[in-house]
């Protein structure tokens, strides 16, 4: 078994929240400051009006003021509200949407670039592919609420700073008693933040579970399986029990939360500020005078908008910025992962076809008990058509995903021409390859766009390719057809053996050196399959070519057949060579021929 790589140390919340924030910036750093400025000004002005503008309006009718300048300070703290509140929405139609658009692709480009480098082992690490796909779908909402979490911060500290300016300058016992009613009860409201985290994060965990059936009944593939079948009574079942046990995780927090919010609100709402700050502040204003009717309503607003101030910003920020931490360490620790696949010094050369020398390769799947290869040697040479055939797990596809570098072999090496394919670079190296996969995708794009596999192409190439495949689905826009509807109502869908075709003619198209096909007739009848290897044989007589099939009908035209087995290749040689031997490929053939004879 393979050793596990070394654990990345943990950043702390801070670092992540830089980190996060300096990808922002770079993105568009207007938006990072437009927005804090925004909340300022949209949040700002209100709070102080509540503070200052009612005193003093309070305080000029219990002087007798000219009714003019009472009525020109209302209208002009009315104008600033009124202009902030433009000034917000105006910023928010005309150029946050703009920005943040632009930000999100900016970043998710960078994640989407990172995730088609990724190795494919990867994608063999469970954990590391749930925390991949976590990252690239919250990517986004990370974004927008680290901003949003940020803007509010630093706008708080501006309202405390300013508010408890003004509550100084009245009676500064006032504040003492305010920040004393609620720093007294920030353990509790901390311990309430950590508790709300740890019920997100039971939640997360359970809504995951039930994600698993919408998904079952949304996507195509389960379709058919649930309307022909009796499985549904059991999804049913899996679903309520998934759901009883979310709702039962939900009431155990909510009870104990529940408790904790209203001992927080009441002891800070109703024992410090109705009770102690209002009979302090009474005392001041009825019995000593010290303090009129504006000051009493200053004190009492301030103290509000500081106690929500000191809250979030010892409470609520702290808990939102330690549970973002937990999704930026894990973008932060997908954008840093480091590719075991490196370049080599060397271009390689993609013109004709040179000798593949397999030399005494092993290969074991991370976290795999046992070898998948296991001492394979073998020699390919030039424009050769060989076939790999054996059991499920035989270690066939292994095999040329280890010719394609989408691993590395653990030992032993492979050479192209005399050369290790390690020593040059991987774009080089798979670029003399054209490969069809036995799980091959095809793309919400267009016709000439999915043989290509790229936004450029000859539109005569592409149809004579799709003709070589076999295709012959009409095309209403030739190669410009688009396929599937995910951009498109109007997109083609394909049949599945239609898919296999089109998948194919990417080998003809490109004419590369090297050629690997991996189960290319699977979903083709006996005619196309007829026709396929009729097509490979006459118009790839200048590629080396790898394919796997486990019909072996399909096999006997090769110029030579490797039977593996166990990671290992137990028979070499033609077709009438192995039937001679009467091994294991022969057993194989003549019960596969049988099956064919009985039917």
């Amino acid at each position: 078994m393979k050793m596990k790589a070394k654990i990345r140390k943990k950043h702390s919340t801070v670092s992540n929240i830089i980190y996060m924030l300096s990808l922002m910036f770079k993105a568009s750093p207007w938006l990072v400051i437009g927005s804090i400025f925004e909340q300022i000004v949209g949040a700002m002005p209100g709070k102080l009006i509540s503070v200052i503008g009612l005193k003093y309006i309070i305080d000029e009718v219990q002087s007798g003021g000219e009714p003019k300048k009472i009525i020109t300070g209302i209208i002009i703290m009315l104008a600033v509200i009124v202009v902030c509140e433009i000034f917000s929405n105006v910023f928010y139609e005309l150029f946050v949407h703009r920005e943040r658009e632009k930000m999100d692709l900016i970043i998710q480009s960078m994640f989407y670039r990172k995730a088609a480098e990724l190795d494919l082992a990867k994608y063999d690490d469970p954990g590391y592919y749930s925390d991949f796909i976590l990252s690239i779908e919250n990517v986004s909402d990370n974004l927008t609420n680290i901003l949003s979490i940020i803007k509010g911060y630093i706008e708080q500290i501006l309202s405390f700073l300013a508010i408890a300016a003004i509550m100084l300058t009245i009676d500064p016992i006032c504040l003492v008693i305010v920040l004393g009613s609620v720093i007294l009860f920030i353990p509790l409201g901390k311990y309430t933040g950590n508790l709300q985290t740890k019920r997100r994060e039971a939640v997360t965990e359970k809504h995951r579970r039930s994600d698993y059936f919408a998904r079952v009944f949304y996507l195509p593939d389960y379709a058919g399986e649930i309307r022909t079948s009796g499985i549904y009574p059991l999804l049913r079942k899996r679903f309520n029990e998934s759901a009883n046990d979310l709702i039962k995780t939900q009431k155990g927090f909510i009870r104990k939360l529940d408790g904790l919010f209203f001992v927080q609100e009441f002891s800070v709402q109703v024992v410090g500020f109705m009770l102690i700050l209002s009979l302090y502040i009474g005392y001041q204003t009825i019995v000593t005078g010290k303090m009129g009717a504006g000051d009493f309503v200053a004190t009492f607003n301030g103290a509000t908008q500081i106690g929500a101030s000191v809250l979030y910003l010892t409470v609520y920020s702290l808990r939102s910025f330690t549970e973002r931490s937990k999704m930026i360490e894990k973008c932060r620790s997908f954008l840093a992962t480091d590719s075991k696949i490196k370049d080599g010094a060397h271009t390689a050369e993609c013109d004709k076809p040179e000798t593949i020398s397999v030399k005494d390769i092993s290969f074991t799947y991370e976290g795999g008990e046992k070898e998948s290869i296991n001492g394979v040697s073998f020699e390919i040479k030039p424009c050769e058509k060989i076939a790999l055939v054996g059991y499920n797990g035989a270690g066939k596809t292994t095999l040329t995903n280890l010719l394609l570098r989408l691993y590395d072999v653990d030992s032993g090496s492979i050479e192209i021409g005399g050369r290790d394919i390690r020593d040059v670079t991987v774009a080089s190296h798979r670029s003399r390859f054209s490969a069809v996969f036995q799980d091959f995708c095809i793309f919400g794009a267009t016709v000439g766009e999915n043989v290509a596999l790229s936004p450029k192409y000859d539109s005569d190439r592409v149809m004579k390719a799709l003709e070589l495949a076999g295709f012959t689905k009409e095309l209403p826009n030739g190669a410009d057809t688009m396929l599937l509807r995910e951009f498109s109502d109007e997109g083609l869908m394909l049949s599945g053996g239609e898919q296999q075709k089109l998948a194919i003619a990417r080998v003809f198209y490109k004419q590369s050196p090297y050629i690997i096909l991996d189960e290319p007739s699977a979903n083709l009848d006996p005619v196309s399959e007829y026709e396929l290897n009729r097509a490979i044989s006459e118009s790839c007589t200048d590629s080396t070519v790898v394919f796997i099939s486990h019909r072996l009908s399909t096999t006997r035209h090769a110029d030579r057949i490797l039977m593996l087995e166990n990671g290992r290749v137990i028979e070499c040689g033609s077709h009438d060579e192995l039937m001679e031997q009467n091994g294991k490929y022969a057993y194989m053939f003549r019960l596969q021929a049988e099956k064919y004879k009985e039917s």
